[in-house]
């Protein structure tokens, strides 16, 4: 059989493939075949940096020896089995997340994904409070399925509001401030007074579930401002509202902690999951449920399930993955990146370059907002983001691009010289960018 090249296998995907959040006769994909560690190839040998983790899963990077071994191990033991069979893997697979989760959790519901995962919370808060309402972020994304798209803020929500009972409000972003704040403190303050009176006017007894990212992610990466958090859990106690915190993208290591939201002395009712939990070498998500609701269904049936619910190959990936984190200290590594590789650097771009309106970010979680009127913060044109893709792909780095943002966000193994030749790239593309 000849050797395929990226035009042979680009034409026979685009020319069968229905791809998501695009318009199928724009497709201009890149192909890959194989990676190692935070290095992926594509199908004619060229070698690229992973900036991207994919689609911000591949937390652990590609062929992690341990976890190709424990789902070698289960596949030879059990390939498959429905969810109301017990498996020692699942069992395995809940009490690691168990152990890595805040103190006080000893119940996980498996989902296929993160966009289930808080499909499943959402159910959950609504059945416990017998109320229907739910309020999240305009800037945020929660996945692509019934409720949980609705409870994105962002475009994909548009044609897709089917589902009832969701309310938005604004977060703190005090780079465009929707408060007219000067100071984060401020910010903080006057986000959190927002919120309370959108619940008061929304009608507290209305609502089940204020539901927020432990750092909202496809929507900018803007790190929560000290105290936010807390406030945000002290209304939900005020008003016996559940909060869900939504760790899909922030939790497993990707902000140097299991999960981002614990940096902020805040415990949430329900906790989801999915992405960096395994790596994604095999889909999987859950929702991390508190004694209080979980105790809820011990006499009263939960609504809800999923064929692959708990799939064994796809916790032997979690088993694996978290071993190997706890292991090979990939926290302490992710921390170390953010604080002394990633941050310097981009900071001292952002003092060079007038087209860098903002860094933030922590550990491998970074976004650059590109500007075309630094005192004006005008958003760059789509076709100067289009020009930055493309110089960092040919610069051998593969981006993560969303709006007028560039995001860093490789794989939490990924070494010191990997980032610093990425973070070179990155540098040499802005300098030379045409900017509109």
């Amino acid at each position: 059989m000849a050797e395929l090249s990226n035009a042979d296998v680009v034409a026979a995907d685009t020319a069968h493939v229905f791809h998501s959040w695009s318009a199928q006769a724009k497709l201009d994909p890149i192909a890959i075949r194989t990676g190692q560690g935070a290095t992926v190839v594509d199908y004619d040998g060229r070698e690229l940096i992973d900036l991207s983790s994919q689609l911000v899963f591949a937390n652990m990077g590609y062929q992690h020896p341990r976890i190709l071994e424990a789902m070698r191990e289960q596949l030879e033991t059990l390939p498959t089995i429905a969810p109301a069979t017990v498996n020692d893997t699942r069992a395995r697979a809940a009490e690691l997340i168990l152990e890595v989760a805040p103190d006080g959790y000893d119940k996980v519901f498996f989902t296929n994904g993160g966009a289930d995962a808080n499909e499943n919370a959402i159910r959950m808060a609504r059945l416990y409070t017998g109320r229907d309402k739910v309020i999240s972020r305009y800037r945020s994304y929660h996945g692509n399925t019934g409720a949980a798209i609705v409870a994105t803020g962002d475009w994909r929500r548009m044609p897709n509001e089917y589902s009832r009972g969701h309310v938005h409000v604004f977060g703190p972003y005090l780079y465009r401030t929707e408060f007219w704040a000067e100071t984060e403190e401020q910010e903080c303050e006057r986000a959190l007074q927002h919120l309370r009176r959108v619940v008061q006017v929304e009608g507290p007894d209305t609502i089940a579930a204020i539901l927020l990212e432990g750092v909202p992610g496809t929507a900018g990466i803007m790190v929560p401002p000290p105290g936010y958090l807390r406030g945000v859990r002290e209304i939900c106690d005020e008003h016996g509202i559940v909060l869900i915190i939504d760790e899909v993208m922030s939790g497993f290591g990707r902000t140097g902690e299991w999960f981002a939201h614990t940096v902020h002395d805040v415990r949430a009712d329900l906790i989801t999951f999915a992405k960096g939990v395994n790596g994604g070498y095999v889909p999987l998500g859950g929702v991390i449920i508190s004694p209080e609701i979980a105790a809820a269904f011990d006499e009263r049936v939960f609504p809800g399930g999923l064929t692959y619910s708990g799939h064994p190959l796809a916790c032997a990936a979690a088993v694996g993955s978290i071993e190997a984190m706890r292991d090979e200290g990939v926290l302490e590594h992710v921390r170390h990146l953010g604080d002394d590789v990633i941050g310097p650097r981009l900071r001292e771009l952002a003092a060079e370059l007038d087209v860098i309106g903002e860094v933030r970010g922590v550990g491998v979680f970074w976004a650059i907002e590109l500007v075309s009127d630094a005192e004006a913060r005008t958003p760059v044109s789509a076709a100067t983001m289009g020009a930055l893709k493309k110089a960092l792909l040919d610069r051998g780095v593969v981006p993560f691009a969303a709006d007028n943002r560039l995001h860093l966000v490789p794989p939490c193994v990924i070494t010191d010289d990997e980032m610093t030749r990425a973070l070179d790239a990155v540098a040499q593309a802005l300098r030379e960018l045409p900017v509109s």
